[in-house]
């Protein structure tokens, strides 16, 4: 049947007027009108596809899709709908598409708008009538659409883009039906699904199944063109043929074949696939993957092209970075020199006795240097390139990798195969492939029944023969990039029982509440690649890795374990990390070799077997000269190398690690370091008390996991946004306060029914110490993975609504600054209060009696009881050092008493002392603050008073703080816009400032002349209008912790109107900080000398 365009106004008009249609109700004629136009052409809308997230019309011809229409109803605002997320979905992905609202047409091709026209336009009583050379335009316009082909694509980039266009319509397609239940792809893909449950992934979702599918039919569709014969007939039934070097792709695209009737939503995406890549021009695309740079790997940059366009989000959460190409020379070049320097093995890596695994292979980077190293040194060093064939075929024998994720996974033996068949050594033979296997590293080698079908079957295969690999102990080099994880989902019994073993240290427990930096990824591949070199007996680890474990003091169990097993360890420390603010030690920009934050080490640790020198030379006896014999004790040879990132590369691509200036480290106890430390002070150090003995119960700060919904500036925002949340559909929560994806610890219903099951109340509404000198509100219950993810219920009720101060400090600094991380609190505090880097741990002065007879609330009901937080030990020695007796509350007299409050002043002023931060700088960094004692009852005194002063300004409790020695003076709407500090030139001195008082006009000095002269003062602008005046440099510059507080306060402000409370408190901090600054100088000059004075109880100070 077919349809005049005359006629297709005409029923669109008759629809239209009847004023109950729909955009459904227009699609049988825009179908007719489409199918009049071509012959043999099928306009289908399945509404089963539609509800799939599909356009709404697939345009087919023998199968074969032409393009596709998407129909909005009539009337409907294009340009709208053209910005929309599903048009930006839509036009990477479909190349031929036409957008319509049935009156007005857009045709966009390769994503680019190629026409807009509207037919038509209504008049009086909805007439609707065409335009001139309306039927002339749509007829050429539907023509034109079913003509175009899909064009040629001449760039990996390109190709990329487009591949991931559709792969992304294919992925939605599956996840969509999946979760919605259709019978069809239930039963194609259901068996699928449960086999990478059982082998692989156990905790994999069906979108995240859908993506793996997705992407594994892409990238295999890709291997396929590539492996199949130039000018040979392609079609996705034709694909399996062309991957005899991979089992696994090779079953998947059988039993797709056998299961297209039930995979018919994805079919037409299926052949678009086809069709991008028969109209592909491969000869120019193999070409520029042949034109290499230093740093860039083609076939990984059109994979994370295809990311980027693909799932952008999904490249950073999977840690999908490509190691640039000198730190994977020089880690392979690293321990080619090692095999033949230390184990006796003159062809390195060529040797045939070394078996070789990258245990976290990805796209296959190391083992394609592996290969070309061999190739290299049988070729060009050995001059043995007859050999080459056969020995390349043992070479595939005794390289291994094994990776977890399909599109990774696919990648690598792509790249390899391209690599052997460029070196000569194509992978044709019926039994040749790629020792790379698809599974996780991190799970115990078993091998599966083969009671399974199919792709699982060949998942089971794939499993076994990693297991046989797993099992082996004779694998001699462990080498890779393992992913870091902070959140790892690798919790398996096996993996984890190896690991524990890094939780203790000299045969002690490590004692820490919450070590989870110990299950980060990259630390379980290091345990395993340990245990694997351990198994064997000797060999190489030669990893890069994220770079904390070198000196973060809950991985000391770790360094010592591997202290234990290796016998030379070296640490090449590149740094780069940008979350600590790294600089060169010149002060000069420092970058990371990847495109990460985080900072990253390469570590390359030898176990010399039963015969340590095997023949071979010890590479320290290179570097430093004397010994005879490898070295009896294990030692790290450690150097940092600094600067810019292209520096690194030119760094790593010349050195040859002989040549490598080493520095020795003898790691000690307690820490066992693996960076170079100055010890000279560390015996007078560690005689001090460590702050978590002096008081005992501490934890770090509260975590809320959504700061930005869950703490406000006024308890009545607060108030607001929970009475608005708790009685809204979870969703509708999630959307409305912009709660993002929930997290194991943190969910929507956990926050809602935290607050419904303890009943909303408003004295659950509480202040709390977010940032130096920035108090908020939240609202507290108490309850973990509740309304805040972890509250930190034991230590916080002490601090909510209670009497109590609490020293806020760290046991571990990132930041590169001088160590400035003591500060106090008087509320609940969030761990991130003096610094975003690393979690602070707060420290209360008192402890108050839980309930305290109350009904089981959070707040007491009764007068509450308290005792100091002071562990015993400490006072009975301090109490015998100054011959004062303890009082369990509040302060002594300090001469026969001293109470829980000196304390803590005394400590506050020593941790405030710019001597004792610079002269134990070394020890600060890696863990909590010792605080030295004195016999000098003087001393203490003094050092009280000085602490206490200091706690009453950071409290602003001082009086004075009320002494403003800046000034507000333009009137404006007081927002902030944009926060800076302008240093004021000299100035004449100001006029005197005007009081009026009854009447009266009296001279006062200005704030100016109040100020005095010492130091350059400046303005703090808040917008173009508004600043506050005399805000001396140094005070601007002041930080506490990682916070520079005078700009920190006023930038977490951006936007918002200043109340004149917000504009005092401002002034009050500026005088409390200037104070802060004197007394600091002044702790200084009343401590004599040091070490403090350990002995004399009234001798006399300054």
């Amino acid at each position: 049947m077919t349809i005049t365009f005359e006629e297709y106004i005409k029923k669109i008009e008759a629809d239209y007027r009847r004023g109950n249609a729909t955009e459904y109700t227009y699609r049988g004629s825009l179908e007719l009108l489409v199918e009049s136009y071509g012959k043999g052409v099928d306009a289908s809308n399945d509404p089963k596809h539609i509800e799939c997230g599909a356009p709404d019309f697939i345009v087919e011809k023998g199968k074969v899709p032409l393009g596709y229409i998407e129909t909005k109803d009539v009337g409907v605002d294009l340009d709208k709908i053209e910005k929309s997320d599903q048009m930006k979905r839509y036009l990477p992905a479909l190349h031929n598409l036409i957008l319509t609202d049935y009156v007005e047409f857009r045709w966009y091709v390769n994503g680019e708008r190629k026409l807009k026209f509207k037919a038509a336009e209504f008049g009086k009583n909805n007439k609707l009538t065409a335009v001139p050379q309306a039927a002339e335009t749509i007829e050429k316009l539907i023509k034109d659409f079913l003509d175009t082909e899909t064009p040629t694509v001449g760039t990996p980039k390109e190709l990329a883009q487009r591949l991931a266009g559709v792969t992304h319509f294919i992925r939605d397609q599956i996840a969509n039906a999946l979760e919605s239940g259709d019978p069809d792809l239930q039963k194609a893909l259901s068996q699928q699904y449960k086999t990478f449950v059982d082998l692989l992934l156990p905790a994999l979702k069906p979108r995240e199944f859908a993506d793996l599918y997705a992407q594994a039919i892409t990238y295999g569709l890709f291997a396929a063109k590539l492996s199949a014969p130039e000018g040979a007939p392609f079609a996705f039934e034709d694909a399996y043929k062309y991957l005899r070097a991979n089992p696994f792709l090779r079953r998947l695209f059988m039993d797709v074949n056998d299961q297209l009737d039930e995979l018919d939503i994805i079919q037409p995406y299926l052949k678009d696939l086809v069709s991008l890549l028969n109209r592909a021009d491969f000869p120019s695309i193999l070409a520029d993957f042949g034109r290499r740079t230093r740093t860039e790997d083609p076939v990984v940059h059109f994979y994370e092209t295809f990311l980027a366009t693909y799932d952008p989000k999904m490249r950073e959460s999977r840690g999908v970075y490509y190691t640039p190409e000198p730190v994977v020379r020089f880690i392979v070049r690293s321990v080619d020199e090692i095999l033949k320097t230390r184990f006796n093995k003159p062809w390195g890596l060529a040797d045939e006795s070394v078996k070789a695994l990258d245990p976290a292979t990805g796209t296959g980077t190391f083992l394609y240097y592996v290969i070309q190293q061999i190739h290299n040194e049988i070729v060009n060093e050995r001059g043995q390139g007859g050999q080459w064939a056969q020995k390349s075929k043992s070479m595939l024998k005794r390289l291994f990798g094994f990776e977890l994720l399909i599109a990774p996974y696919v990648v690598s033996h792509l790249k390899l195969g391209l690599l052997m068949q460029s070196l000569g050594v194509p992978l044709e033979g019926k039994d040749e492939r790629l020792q790379v296997y698809l599974t996780n590293t991190l799970e115990e080698g078993v091998e599966r029944a083969d009671t399974l079908a199919g792709l699982g079957l060949n998942i089971a295969e794939e499993s076994s023969e990693a297991a046989k690999v797993k099992k082996a102990d004779d694998i001699m080099v462990v080498l890779g990039n393992p992913p870091y994880s902070y959140e790892s989902t690798n919790n398996g019994k096996w993996i984890s029982d190896l690991v524990r073993d890094y939780y203790q240290v000299d045969g002690v427990s490590l004692g820490e509440a919450n070590p989870k930096g110990l299950q980060d990824d990259y630390v379980k591949f290091i345990r395993y690649g340990e245990y694997r070199i351990n198994k064997t007996g000797h060999g190489v680890l030669a990893f890069i890795t994220n770079h904390g474990y070198l000196d973060n003091p809950t991985f000391r169990g770790m360094r010592q374990h591997l202290l234990n097993t290796f016998d030379e360890i070296y640490v090449l420390d590149l740094h780069g990390n940008s979350k600590k603010k790294e600089k060169a030690p010149d002060g000069s920009k420092d970058e990371n070799v990847f495109d990460i934050q985080q900072g990253v080490a390469i570590l390359l640790a030898i176990k010399n077997g039963v015969n340590p020198n095997k023949g071979g030379q010890s590479l320290s006896q290179k570097t430093f000269g004397d010994a005879k014999t490898a070295p009896s004790a294990p030692t790290i040879n450690h150097i940092d190398f600094w600067g810019l990132r292209e520096e690194k590369y030119s760094l790593l691509h010349k050195v040859l690690l002989p040549n490598i200036k080493w520095k020795q480290i003898l790691p000690k106890k307690p820490h066992y370091l693996f960076v170079p430390q100055n010890t000279k002070l560390l015996p007078e150090y560690e005689k001090n008390w460590q702050i978590t003995d002096i008081m005992q119960k501490n934890s770090v700060g509260l975590y809320t996991a959504r700061d930005d919904f869950a703490i406000q500036q006024t308890a009545d925002e607060v108030n607001k946004n929970i009475r608005d949340f708790v009685n809204l559909p979870f969703e509708t929560a999630r959307t409305k306060f912009n709660l993002g994806e929930d997290s194991r610890d943190w969910q929507v219903k956990f926050a809602q029914n935290d607050i419904k099951s303890s009943g909303f109340k408003e004295n659950n509404i509480v202040p709390i110490d977010y940032r130096p000198f920035d108090i908020r509100f939240t609202y507290y219950t108490g309850k973990s993975k509740g309304f805040h993810c972890m509250p930190r219920g034991e230590i916080m009720r002490n601090l909510v609504r209670q009497d109590n101060i609490a020293l806020v400090s760290l046991r571990r600094t990132r930041g590169q600054e001088d160590w400035n991380y003591a500060f106090i609190g008087s509320h609940i505090i969030d761990k991130s209060c003096i610094t975003s880097l690393d979690n602070a741990s707060v420290f209360p002065l008192y402890l108050y009696s839980e309930n305290n007879g109350s009904t089981g609330t959070l707040f007491a009901q009764t007068e509450p009881t308290r005792q100091s937080n002071l562990a015993p030990a400490f006072l009975k020695e301090l109490s015998g050092k100054l011959g004062l007796q303890f009082v369990p509350d509040g302060q002594g007299d300090l001469k026969t008493t001293f109470g829980p409050e000196d304390v803590f002043y005394y400590a506050y002023a020593v941790f405030h002392s710019p001597t004792y931060r610079s002269r134990y700088a070394e020890f600060l960094k890696i863990d909590f603050p010792r605080l030295p004692l004195t016999s000098n009852r003087k001393l203490f005194a003094a050092l009280a008073a000085k602490g206490k002063e200091l706690v009453e300004l950071h409290l602003l409790k001082n009086p004075k703080v009320e002494n403003f020695i800046t000034t507000y003076p333009v009137v404006g709407d007081n927002v902030v816009v944009k926060v800076g500090f302008v240093a004021s030139p000299p100035q004449t001195p100001s006029p005197p400032y005007l009081s009026l008082r009854s009447g009266m006009q009296k001279p006062r000095p200005s704030p100016a002349s109040r100020r005095g002269s010492s130091g350059s003062n400046g303005r703090v602008w808040i917008n173009p209008r508004q600043y506050f005046g005399g805000v001396p440099e140094e005070v601007w510059n002041f930080k506490i912790g990682g916070y520079q507080v005078c700009d920190k306060w006023l930038k977490d402000r951006k936007g918002r109107v200043l109340s004149g409370e917000d504009i005092s408190h401002y002034q009050r901090v500026v005088v409390s900080l200037k104070e802060t600054i004197r007394l600091m100088a002044e702790i200084d000059m009343v401590i004599p000398k040091w070490p403090i004075e350990q002995e004399g109880r009234d001798v006399e100070i300054i």
